[in-house]
């Protein structure tokens, strides 16, 4: 993501205000002098917050959040379109309904709605229906992509608005702002800033301001996508590591118990059997009538005393 350049600034006219009597007192700050009846946008500031800005959309992809381009006027309509789509990201370039992010359920309804008719058309439902209610239901079908095209696959609630033009935007602010969506946006010298979380002094009115807007958006979601999916396969390269350096460990402590198993067992075979002997036991004779002889004997002897 390439910063934004004080001269690209003033090459698309991004300091070219509003007249003096249409302005917002609040953008004071922001406003370096009137000339010919037209405030000039202190470019100095702009450049600084333009770059801070483009970083907090950049933090928001990294996160995997969505990004939701919204600019319904019609200079610059396609370049939020094209911006978007070329970043992945989700666009309202046509109207925005109210309830479109503080009653997205109802809303997903006519977004399931679309989707239905689409598939009708691309499976080959239509062949099978009349002309005239074929034609009906293109009418609606394209009423509805015309509206929700740019949400279509959007299936919760953005994390950021990038708005052009935060005035004419208003309901998109009034909603995002119920619900916490922090917003990014274009703020000219007519608009209130005390309602935007990440502000961009600048023109929203000339086509060319809002192109170099929209583009520097873009890249930034862009690039902190990119970040993201090396952050994935980083994360993933070192889960993978780590499992291989435990499978080696496991392997090795499995190998130094088989080796000592064997050692175990080559040990066993070499050690000698011992022989166990039996030894009898003498045996003991004793003469016949020696017993008795010692036995008759004793009385004999007790008589003579």
């Amino acid at each position: 993501m390439t910063p934004v350049t004080m001269k690209e600034l003033l090459e698309t006219g991004v300091h070219f205000g509003h007249q003096t009597n249409r302005w917002n007192p609040k953008m004071k700050p922001y406003i370096f002098c009137a000339r010919n009846g037209i405030y000039i946008i202190d470019l100095q500031k702009t450049v600084k917050m333009f770059n801070s800005v483009m970083e907090s959309i950049k933090a928001e992809a990294m996160a995997g959040k969505k990004v939701l381009f919204v600019g319904t006027k019609k200079q610059g309509a396609d370049s939020v379109k094209e911006e978007a789509e070329r970043a992945g990201m989700f666009y309202v370039n046509n109207r925005w309904l109210g309830g479109m992010l503080t009653n997205f359920s109802t809303v997903k309804k006519s977004i399931d709605r679309l989707k239905e008719l689409e598939k009708m058309k691309e499976d080959g439902t239509y062949d099978l229906l009349v002309k005239k209610e074929t034609i009906k239901l293109d009418k609606e079908r394209e009423k509805l992509e015309k509206v929700l095209g740019g949400i279509k696959n959007m299936n919760g609630l953005p994390g950021l608005l990038f708005v052009i033009d935060p005035k004419k935007e208003s309901i998109a602010i009034s909603e995002a702002r119920k619900l916490g969506i922090p917003i990014a946006a274009i703020v000219d010298t007519n608009c209130d800033p005390d309602l935007i979380d990440h502000i961009i002094p600048g023109n929203d009115d000339a086509i060319r301001a809002i192109k170099l807007f929209c583009k520097k958006a873009a890249d930034a979601c862009i690039d902190g996508q990119k970040r993201l999916e090396e952050e994935i396969l980083k994360s993933a390269e070192e889960a993978a590591e780590a499992e291989e350096e435990v499978k080696a460990e496991a392997d090795a402590v499995e190998s130094k118990t088989v080796v000592a198993e064997e050692e175990s067992a080559a040990k066993e075979k070499k050690a000698p059997k011992k022989e166990t002997v039996a030894v009898a036991a003498p045996e003991v004779t004793v003469a016949e009538g020696s017993v008795d002889k010692e036995e008759t004997d004793k009385p004999a002897v007790e008589a003579a005393e």
